[in-house]
């Protein structure tokens, strides 16, 4: 009886043994088991699925389109630098669109305009070309290709698939002659070339402020930067005076948005009897007085730039342009991530390297360097100078050029009147 006790409680301790072996095996089992069925779980959801290697297959987003607009004022030699974007294959380039808004809009003053010109920018920066017709002086007819200003040298326009007269890909200036004889085409083709181009460049010398643009720089949609193309303002007065006829009409916009109210210096010596000459150089030297003043405005605004121009803005003097013409296209193409061919800097040392300095205004030729940064020390009479000087001190004064003191000063050729920009 003693043994049969003895055997029973062994069973059931052995029993009891077992039990609990079995129910620690299942712990340890759930235990393992439960994190490999939450992964089982989240492998199914839809966010965090196994990795999705699908991504790597799908072609990828468009890159984001580099807008530039060439902020300059006229005579700065604006034509010269805005061929070197004409002349690239990867760009599709505008030469002065807002032209149009200031012969539909004439007689406003210069500064009635600037929302216009602004609005037409963002348009073309998006490539509906179509805004342009708002300001079609032509009535009821459609604009065309060759109806947009300055079509007839612009390389997109003049090559294929627009016209056979020229190739994209090949640099070189197009004769305004050979590019009239091709078919004037439509504007939605036109737009659909310029959809094809990552890099979209407009020229314009009618936008004077850059807070005019704060708005583009600030749409998250558009990737805007600004080159502002500057030059000696003596050096561009003397250039206005030369091309006074051509000008007359802008340089009458712009005079009208001065402020009356200051006094000015006389323009010519006392007891000069005035002829027609001197009041067409009136409007050409005053218009710098709204053109100076603006650009004073716009290049404090550089020295301590805001968020949205900040990394956006890049100054670019002329006189270096024309005498290192190599080294500033590496500075401004690297500024707005181009390549610089050979070809494109073989033109641009060949542009800045002729025999003389030109005395046909608007048309861009091969011109001496030289010649070119000095020819206002011997156009412009000591009292015109010292009138520009009166209105553009405070820009002469960021970008490096000297004033003089004395006529003398300004004909000794041998004294440079250039030092280094604030900028």
């Amino acid at each position: 009886m003693k043994v049969f006790r003895r055997k029973a409680i062994l069973l059931c301790l052995g029993y009891i043994l077992l039990l609990i072996l079995t129910m620690l095996n299942l712990m340890d089992y759930k235990w393992h088991k439960e994190p490999q069925q939450c992964n089982d779980q989240v492998r199914h959801t839809p966010f965090q699925a196994q990795p999705d290697l699908r991504y790597l297959y799908r072609p990828s987003p468009p890159r984001k389109r580099q807008l530039v607009y060439v902020f300059t004022t006229w005579r700065s030699g604006s034509s010269f630098f805005g061929e070197l974007f004409n002349q690239n294959p990867e760009v599709f380039f505008l030469y002065e669109p807002v032209w149009h808004v200031w012969q539909k809009l004439y007689p406003g003053d210069a500064m009635s305009l600037q929302g216009a010109a602004r609005d037409l920018l963002s348009a073309l920066y998006r490539c509906d070309l179509s805004a342009l017709q708002l300001y079609n002086n032509a009535g009821a007819k459609n604009l065309s290709t060759l109806s947009i200003f300055g079509a007839t040298t612009n390389k997109v326009i003049c090559s294929s698939p627009l016209c056979s007269a020229y190739r994209k890909d090949v640099v070189g200036l197009v004769d305004e002659k050979v590019c009239k004889k091709c078919p004037p085409q439509s504007l939605s083709l036109l737009e659909a070339e310029c959809h094809k181009y990552n890099t979209v460049v407009i020229k314009g010398v009618r936008i004077f402020d850059i807070h005019v643009l704060a708005p583009l720089m600030e749409d998250p949609s558009l990737d805007l930067k600004v080159i502002h193309l500057v030059r000696d303002p003596r050096a561009v007065a003397s250039s206005r005076i030369k091309s006074r006829h051509g000008l007359i009409r802008e340089s009458l916009q712009v005079v009208r948005s001065r402020d009356p109210r200051i006094r000015r210096m006389s323009l010519v010596d006392v007891g000069h009897k005035m002829n027609k000459k001197d009041g067409s150089d009136f409007h050409a030297i005053g218009a710098l007085e709204v053109i100076c003043g603006s650009m004073a405005k716009t290049l404090r605004t550089a020295l301590q730039p805001p968020a949205w121009l900040k990394g956006n803005y890049m100054a670019v003097r002329y006189e270096d342009l024309v005498v290192e013409p190599a080294k500033t296209l590496r500075q401004v193409y690297g500024f707005v991530n181009l390549y610089v061919s050979q070809e494109l800097e073989k033109f641009s040392l060949n542009m800045t390297s002729g025999s003389g300095y030109s005395s046909k205004p608007f048309v861009v030729s091969s011109r001496n360097a030289t010649q070119v940064v000095s020819a206002w020390r011997t156009a412009l009479t000591f009292l015109q100078i010292k009138q520009v000087e009166q209105y553009c001190q405070q820009p002469m004064d960021i970008l490096g050029y000297e004033r003089v003191a004395s006529a003398e000063e300004v004909k000794d050729l041998s004294k440079p009147l250039l030092r280094k920009p604030r900028l």
